[in-house]
């Protein structure tokens, strides 16, 4: 029996109004940007742990204890005692060794060893979480569109920077040319290729941790000014610690350990007495020091500028991201001076190293803050 239809009722018409569905896009890859993000999060605390595992290295003087680079087969360690030998017998033949060591029996050797070798596995370990993590999301069609190439990047510039460890390594692996340390400049290369690939999977990190139309529209209240002055925050503070690390390589920081003067004087004696006379410039401990020692001071003046201007931003969390990275740098410039006082020992430097990383990281996160601004309401409820 046929219902009644009301008078005005348009027959086929649908009593449920359709209901409008917002993000339908980023809904469908939210679980995919969860997933990378918690991924490169997890590369962020092996690459972490390899900068002060390589520091540690550094310290001990453990990195030229493995002459030979072998990418497969160096991931096996010796075995027996003829393996132990054959190792010891390779390092003896370094100058290393030969003028700086010779006093090292085989059980001094093996503590060395370890430390690089568990040095480089990490490497290892850093490339192979990687790969399996880059191709399940590929493979899945889970990374989001224009990711790729971005992920991809930080793989190239994973196995870059393997080669580019081996580099450093041979400079001090030699034989007759009097030579007992990996040269700095190779070393302050490796370390600096170490935090862009940090500061990469930092910012990749932040960005997928909101969905893209959320960035889309936070990008149209960009601070510019602030944007730009943390920008060169950034650089400026990549820059000490590359100095910092042509410091390390030539053991710097242990020549002169009174502060605020150097030596009771405001600039280092000697400071140019290397021939040729550019070569003081990496390689003489007084003006290295001097220069990261004003470098410092100069990138402490120029944070209290940026924190300055990002406490007027408009926006509770950029002014707090802000707070937090000046602290971190005030923190960093007191445990520098320790670092020098106590002539660098391996708690002290390490911590000095690794807070360099925690800086520079609240400094990247503090300009996507001001790029991509999180607005919030007047009771402070993100909106």
């Amino acid at each position: 029996m046929a219902t009644k239809r009301k008078l005005f009722e348009e027959v086929g018409a649908d009593t449920a109004k359709p209901v409008a569905q917002m993000g339908v896009i980023d809904k469908g890859r939210t679980g995919a940007r969860i997933s990378i993000r918690n991924w490169l999060i997890s590369l962020f605390a092996l690459v972490f742990l390899m900068i002060l595992v390589g520091g540690a290295t550094r310290l001990t003087d453990s990195g030229l204890s493995i002459t030979e680079w072998r990418p497969l087969t160096g991931s096996i360690p010796p075995l027996n005692a003829a393996d132990w030998a054959s190792e010891f017998a390779k390092y003896q033949q370094i100058d290393e060794f030969l003028l700086q060591n010779s006093w090292m029996t085989l059980a001094d050797f093996k503590v060395i060893y370890w430390w690089e070798w568990g040095h480089r596995q990490l490497g290892r370990v850093i490339g192979l979480v990687w790969a399996v993590g880059f191709f399940w999301f590929l493979l899945r069609r889970q990374i989001p569109t224009g990711w790729t190439p971005r992920l991809l990047l930080l793989g190239g510039l994973g196995g870059m920077q393997g080669a580019i460890g081996w580099w450093m390594v041979s400079s001090g692996v030699t034989t007759g040319e009097a030579t007992t340390d990996v040269h700095s400049v190779r070393l302050a290369t490796h370390l600096g290729l170490a935090f862009i690939i940090m500061g990469l999977i930092t910012w990749f990190a932040l960005s997928l941790g909101r969905t893209e139309r959320d960035l889309m529209q936070a990008r149209r209240a960009k601070e510019g000014k602030l944007y730009g002055l943390s920008t060169g925050l950034l650089h400026l503070t990549f820059l000490q610690i590359i100095i910092g690390a042509l410091v390390a390589g030539i053991d710097a920081g242990r020549t002169y350990t009174d502060w605020p003067l150097m030596a009771g004087q405001f600039f280092p004696p000697q400071a140019f007495v290397l021939e040729p006379f550019m070569i003081n410039f990496i390689e003489n401990p007084g003006l290295v020091q001097f220069i990261h020692r004003m470098t410092g001071y100069l990138l402490f003046a120029f944070a209290i500028i940026v924190w300055l201007r990002g406490r007027k931003s408009s926006h509770s969390r950029t002014r707090r991201a802000f707070n937090l990275a000046f602290v971190a740098i005030t923190a960093q410039v007191v445990l520098g001076i320790t670092t020098v006082m106590v002539a660098a020992i391996m708690p002290v430097a390490l911590a000095h190293q690794g807070l360099a990383v925690v800086c520079f990281v609240l400094i990247l996160r503090a300009r996507h803050l001001s790029l991509y601004p999180i607005a919030t309401s007047l009771r402070g409820a993100t909106t």
